[in-house]
């Protein structure tokens, strides 16, 4: 049954604007704006910013990720990018010499750099898999043995919304003791993360897309035996004490509980934290699940529409509910003018790949997927 989430009015988008790109960057909701925009001027009178405002908004924000992960906050750190995540976890997760790390095919290069040079420092191999016809997860599954220290993927391909069936891949790694590292960028606050059943040592995510949040910020969220290794950067303000200005130089090598020596150095962002704590509290008031279900119900009518134009999706056994890559028919102009052509008429998507990609958040509704079709019949006919 139909499960829609009306929260357009909450956005900065006109009727016309029919914007299916979460995928390429959330829109900040207006709460978020207001949010960041009286802690950007905040700034402007420093005598009014606290010690507690260096920690507190942090605090929140670790909070609000934790629950969308149905983790624990003392397992999140607040960190500037995805890249730093994955760096921080790959210089902390053994990986032994002739030993594999295991990648998808065309993953986001965030997910792939460090993982290459820790292979080469450490005399391992990169094995990256291809989709098989039945999907990733078959591939996976192949590949992962004794040999195994670290499978990285991400919660659903960022090309096409392809899915990954994590719980399968976790067990297959807990099997052989390997790592799991799980980049939720392109799912998180679009869909659950059954975290329980997965059971990851690490998982990262940057706030800006299906978050909501501002644009500079992520996450990293460590197992409990991972939570007492080595950050990347040596930072003050993860210091046990470091609330406690006036002893900063009484210097101390031990840090902050659980994760939080993880945190990148000028963590309290006070705007950036402002605006992305309004925008996982609007996103945790929805829930992921009712998010799921209303693009979901939007991008299988999508589906169904454009299916007589020609294009293909994926099928609906292998593709997340809120992120789908449409396949042009072979005929069809280059994949890039057709996006352009949707702009002009202000649709907007993102091509990645071959593949136009349309994502589908809270915000967008049935108008949206109409003007979609609508267009694209046009161009295509």
């Amino acid at each position: 049954m139909p499960d829609p989430v009306d929260i357009r009015d909450q956005f900065h988008l006109a009727d016309d604007d029919a914007y299916l790109n979460t995928a390429y960057m959330g829109p900040l909701p207006t709460s978020a704006v207001a949010a960041g925009t009286t802690a950007l001027a905040a700034k402007s009178r420093p005598w009014t910013i606290t010690v507690d405002d260096f920690f507190a908004p942090v605090a929140r924000l670790r909070s609000s990720i934790a629950d969308l992960l149905d983790g624990d906050p003392d397992g999140v750190a607040i960190v500037g990018s995805v890249s730093y995540g994955i760096a921080t976890a790959a210089a902390n997760l053994p990986v032994r010499p002739r030993s594999t790390i295991v990648l998808l095919g065309d993953q986001f290069p965030s997910n792939v750099y460090s993982w290459r040079a820790v292979a080469a420092a450490n005399d391992a191999r990169v094995i990256t898999v291809g989709k098989s016809a039945a999907g990733w997860t078959p591939a996976l599954l192949e590949v992962i043995d004794e040999r195994t220290a670290v499978v990285a993927v991400e919660g659903c391909h960022w090309t096409d919304g392809s899915t990954i069936d994590l719980v399968r891949v976790g067990e297959a790694c807990r099997a052989v003791g390997a790592a799991l590292v799980v980049d939720v960028t392109q799912s998180l606050g679009a869909v659950p993360f059954a975290h329980t059943e997965i059971r990851p040592d690490v998982v990262v995510g940057a706030l800006y897309k299906w978050l909501l949040g501002a644009y500079g910020g992520a996450f990293l969220w460590v197992a409990p035996p991972l939570r007492d290794r080595t950050p990347i950067e040596l930072s003050w303000i993860t210091r046990d004490g470091s609330e406690n200005f006036t002893g900063l130089v009484d210097y101390t090598d031990d840090y902050q509980p659980g994760a939080r020596r993880y945190d990148s150095g000028e963590v309290s962002n006070f705007a950036n934290v402002a605006a992305s704590v309004a925008s996982l509290e609007l996103i945790n008031r929805c829930s992921p699940e009712r998010i799921a279900r209303h693009a979901g119900d939007l991008t299988t009518r999508l589906v169904e529409r454009v299916a007589p134009l020609g294009l293909e999706a994926p099928d609906a056994s292998t593709r997340s509910p809120h992120l789908i890559g449409l396949r042009l028919p072979d005929d069809a102009p280059d994949p890039q003018a057709v996006a352009a052509a949707l702009a002009a008429e202000r649709v907007y998507v993102s091509v990645r790949g071959t593949a136009i990609r349309v994502s589908v958040h809270g915000f967008n509704n049935q108008a949206d997927v109409d003007r979609l079709v609508d267009v694209l019949a046009a161009v295509l006919r």
